[in-house]
């Protein structure tokens, strides 16, 4: 399994979605590391608000830090490697960079031989 590592700008509390105006991707990230964990990896989310130490304690994210500023942040590691900096990723990137399948959609059941202009279903 792997271990992924979020490294966020400053945001009033872990996940960024107490505040009073919520960045509509936060939850939708939130959720999609949620999935990450019940997938067995590891996650780990820092804020510079509250864990500047753990920002201190990485050699990369101190250069990364120094040489681009916060326009950097978020930084996503997998496995210790840099993989997306200055977005949040999708469930699909997560997912690819993990190695985890994603669960199937379902599919909406169709009409006995399908639909089409003279059948009449629709």
């Amino acid at each position: 399994m792997s271990h992924v590592q979020i490294y966020d700008r400053a945001m009033c509390c872990s996940t960024g979605v107490c505040g009073p105006q919520v960045d509509p991707v936060l939850p939708k990230f939130a959720a999609d590391l949620e999935w990450l964990e019940r997938e067995g990896h590891q996650v780990d989310r820092f804020n510079l608000a509250q864990d500047a130490a753990q920002y201190a304690a990485n050699s990369t994210v101190q250069k990364m830090l120094e040489a681009e500023g916060v326009d950097c942040l978020p930084l996503i590691f997998v496995d210790g490697k840099v993989v997306s900096r200055n977005e949040y990723p999708t469930r699909e990137n997560l997912a690819l960079w993990t190695e985890t399948k994603l669960p199937v959609k379902n599919m909406l059941p169709m009409a006995d031989g399908g639909c089409s202009g003279g059948s009449g279903c629709c």
